[in-house]
């Protein structure tokens, strides 16, 4: 489905970007750079003992002693505390450890321990406060005991991925103590432990206390783990029969009545888990959601009550059982624009269902404010179309009293009202967002960064959908306000396919250089979370040589300054050899910029990598180093040498057609451009038109197969890579950049059955609409498909004024989750401009190695990989 609007259950996406929304309220930043609204704890202001190391980080502040020599892994203990109690605990582990001279960290402020405890955070990582590493078990059963009984009154979260100490907050799991890496069974590379045969295997950070084959757990802690276990639900009224979803407050389960074996849904309240914005955690909005149900009772249009208990400190809601979808489900089924050839006929009719759904919801929301209850929580998940067409509000832990005139604690950012509505008021806001999201999914997490966007998704919904106007108005009207009547702003902006190219390239490229912060260390231009982690301010992906890359190829200019910064950068930041997340991409474009001695330096530099530890793809592995050795080979010998090896690599160990399984990614192997087969495929057919090598020829069919053998084939015609529980169209991991690597394939080998393929993969460029306008994950990165196929690309250009915002003047796009504007070239801005310049620029322009072929002309059979 090319809106790719549907979520698997369980932890939001968004969960990691919410954190890096504290600081800023235009892009993404590091909680370190909140300003002063929300200091550090005190504790982080002490100063460093002597003959200690402290390393300030983005969330945990770490200290050790200069000469403690620790083991790469063992048992860790971590620390759990409650809001009330963080302050007092910091200080004790402090005084306890520094002199002992035992390592540790701890999280730097309160906002991160709301965040890492909030309802959407993680599960495998809740609940830590303090982390402490022990030389050995027998410091580890020495510091339990003796913090165990300074710690006592101490309440914590219980961290789901350990082992709980007794009945306090201390808390323990074996793991690693420094960052060693190791390829997973699906080819990623993740962080490692060493076994017993001294073998790197992944670190398992499950939300689920579990120990290595390898290690056995230390007799004292035995009875920890039998009084863990002996928690059941063996004597509840109830049977647990399967997960509806988890969240880092608790589960909802589906179950049924031992007596009566009637349906039910249990919710689960975890003691100091899941705080909200008001510090509440999901056993009070648990109680609360009771409470308000009892109120609501006798509604057709929420769930029946039937009890409420508690089990080992959790807390448990029964309700009745509604056997539905929900809203956000229906509207991804029905959506017509996800579709290549949508007729008017299926507009009108989606139109008349999407103008009943607003009204039942409309109606539904008027039965509770009837009694005085606001719900605060509106949006498609929390409204479940019943089998029987009842529509049911489900999910009440944040409703208020009309009376109280309060703002929601936790609401969904897209359908959030701002500030200034309270009471009844937050809910009509979010049914206004109803009714234009339905028209246009997601789009409504734009308006907290531009509520004037709110006018122009009215004017392209009323375009494209028979809907009457004066409705959509209604709900713009309540969105910005009764006394805005336009936004000068919007109205000005210079949006592709309405504006001429150079217009639009001035406006990208305005807001691109305002939003520059060459001052800073860690990033230049502002983009997605990525850019955070080492090397993510100066790679391809998320850092500055995307974006110079982007502005020098597309014709909007060079910046000497901003040039200095990355080649000053470049050497700088401890990141890994991959050409989109590390030093090759950097040297890559340090060459395109004329900079070439640098780019040398660079990959000079990248050399010492064990590239045998990395993964197949182009984003991060061999695929794109080997192909940037190429690359630079013609005129450097000894990289030649290294392309070799690189290739060899890869061809070693890509396998056969079969040797992959059906699914994409949820621990299987990824399929696609960036992280699948395409990307070796790639690599091969660069390495045939170099050196005319036919053995390299079969090498890309076999790698191109094992893509299209992890896609599917949609009743609409589309061929989509299949995880499973939703198609991907796009260019990082779907449909599109197998198209690109096919295509250029078919150009050396024509095929008419991998032809058809082709013209299966490339329907989704004829899509109507996307739910990001990024490059790697978006509307942009079809547009690039589109024009590197030699297919039309209109619709493409004037569907980008779905995400289109206003920046200083200039023209910016939001980045992943849409929560943000952003910069880069992988989500953001430069993304944008880049897929634009592929169709519009008047001199060739492309992702690098994505650009015409050279065409072989005497083909040699390939009987060896040494051979090239």
């Amino acid at each position: 489905m090319c809106a790719g609007t549907e979520k698997k259950g369980g932890d939001s996406a968004m969960e990691s970007y919410e954190l890096y929304c504290l600081a800023d309220r235009r892009f993404y930043d590091t909680p370190v750079n909140r300003g002063d609204e929300h200091p550090d704890f005190a504790l982080c202001d002490r100063p460093i003992p002597d003959g200690w190391e402290h390393v300030p980080g983005e969330m945990w502040m770490h200290y050790a002693p200069a000469d403690l020599v620790l083991p790469g892994q063992g048992w860790k203990i971590h620390v759990s505390a409650g809001l009330a109690d963080a302050a007092r605990t910091l200080d004790a582990v402090w005084e306890y450890c520094v002199p002992r001279g035992i390592a540790f960290k701890f999280l730097r402020n309160e906002p991160v321990l709301v965040m890492v405890n909030s309802k959407s955070a993680p599960r495998g990582s809740s609940g830590k406060l303090v982390t402490i590493y022990p030389a050995d078990e027998a410091q580890l059963e020495l510091i339990l005991k003796e913090l165990d009984g300074i710690l006592q009154g101490v309440r914590g979260p219980y961290i789901l991925s350990d082992l709980r100490y007794a009945e306090g907050p201390l808390f323990v799991r074996y793991g690693a103590f420094v960052s060693r890496y190791c390829l997973d069974p699906a080819g990623e590379r993740v962080l490692a432990l060493e076994d017993d045969q001294g073998r790197l295997v992944p670190d398992n950070r499950s939300p689920t206390f579990t120990t290595p084959p390898w290690t056995t757990l230390p007799s004292f802690l035995e009875p920890h783990l039998e009084a863990r276990n002996s928690v059941t639900t063996n004597e509840l009224a109830y049977t647990i029969d399967g997960v509806i979803q988890f969240s880092n407050g608790g589960g909802v389960y589906l179950g049924h009545h031992n007596e009566t074996n009637a349906r039910v849904v249990l919710k689960e309240g975890r003691p100091l888990a899941g705080l909200d914005m008001g510090a509440r955690d999901a056993v009070a909005r648990i109680g609360h959601e009771r409470d308000i149900l009892q109120r609501l009772e006798g509604l057709d249009v929420v769930p029946k009550v039937h009890d409420y208990f508690v089990l080992g400190d959790h807390h448990f809601l029964v309700q009745e059982f509604v056997d539905a979808n929900p809203l956000q489900r229906e509207l991804v089924r029905r959506y017509p624009l996800t579709h290549p050839h949508t007729t008017e006929a299926e507009l009108a009719e989606y139109a008349e269902w999407a103008a009943r759904m607003v009204s039942d919801v409309q109606r539904a929301v008027g039965e509770l404010h009837d009694r005085g209850v606001v719900f605060c929580d509106l949006h498609p998940d929390n409204v479940l179309l019943a089998t029987d067409d009842r529509m049911v509000l489900i999910d009440f832990e944040v409703a208020t009293l009309a009376e109280e005139q309060a703002r929601s604690a936790l609401a969904h950012p897209g359908y959030a009202a701002p500030s200034d509505r309270q009471g009844p008021d937050v809910d009509l806001y979010a049914l206004a967002c109803i009714s234009l999201g339905l028209f246009a999914p997601q789009a409504t997490m734009l308006l907290h960064l531009h509520p004037g966007k709110a006018f122009q998704l009215a004017d392209m919904v009323t375009e494209r959908f028979p809907v009457p106007r004066a409705t959509i108005d209604e709900a713009v009207r309540t969105i910005v306000g009764p006394d805005v009547t336009s936004d000068p702003e919007m109205e000005s902006l210079a949006l592709p396919g309405r504006a001429d190219w150079p217009a639009v390239r001035d406006a990208l490229t305005k807001a691109i250089v305002a939003s520059a912060t060459p001052e800073r260390d860690d990033r230049l231009f502002p983009g997605d979370i990525a850019q955070f982690q080492p090397g993510g301010g100066t790679n391809i992906a998320t850092g500055a040589a995307g974006v110079l890359y982007a502005l020098a190829k597309t014709g909007a200019g060079r910046f000497p300054q901003y040039e200095e910064w990355l080649r000053d950068h470049a050497l700088s930041t401890d990141t890994g050899p991959g050409l989109y997340d590390g030093l090759h991409g950097v040297a890559h474009v340090l060459g395109e910029l004329g900079h070439r001695q640098d780019a040398l330096d660079v990959i000079d530099r990248s050399l010492t990598d064990e590239f045998h530890l990395r993964e197949l793809g182009l984003h991060s592995g061999l695929a794109g180093i080997g192909l940037n050795l190429l690359h630079f080979s013609a005129d450097e010998p000894g990289l030649k040498t290294k392309a070799v090896r690189v290739l060899d690599l890869v061809a070693d160990r890509l396998g056969d057609v079969t040797d992959v399984p059906e699914l994409s990614g949820e621990g299987k192997p990824r399929a696609g451009l960036m992280y699948g087969s395409s990307g070796p495929a790639l690599l091969f057919l660069t390495a045939y038109e170099q050196t005319r090598d036919i053995g390299l020829l079969d090498l890309a069919e076999t790698a191109l197969r094992q893509d299209l053998r992890r896609c599917l084939r949609t009743p609409d015609g589309m061929l989509q890579v299949n995880q499973g529980w939703r198609t991907l169209p796009y260019l990082e991991e779907g449909s599109a950049g197998i198209a690109l690597v096919l295509d250029r394939f078919l150009r050396h080998r024509p095929s008419e059955e991998l032809a058809a393929e082709l013209a299966a993969l490339r329907l989704v460029t004829r899509c109507s609409y996307y739910v990001q306008p990024s490059l790697f994950m978006g509307r942009a990165g079809l547009l690039l498909t589109a024009a590197g196929l030699g297919d039309s690309t209109d619709d493409l250009i004037r569907g980008l004024g779905w995400h289109a915002l206003p920046f200083e003047g200039g023209l910016a796009f939001p980045g992943n989750q849409l929560l943000r504007l952003s910069m880069d070239l992988a989500t953001g801005s430069a993304g944008v401009l880049l897929a634009l310049g592929t169709a519009l620029h008047d001199a060739p322009v492309s992702l690098p190695f994505l650009g015409p072929p050279q065409w072989s002309e005497s083909p040699t059979r390939r009987s060896a990989p040494e051979e090239v």
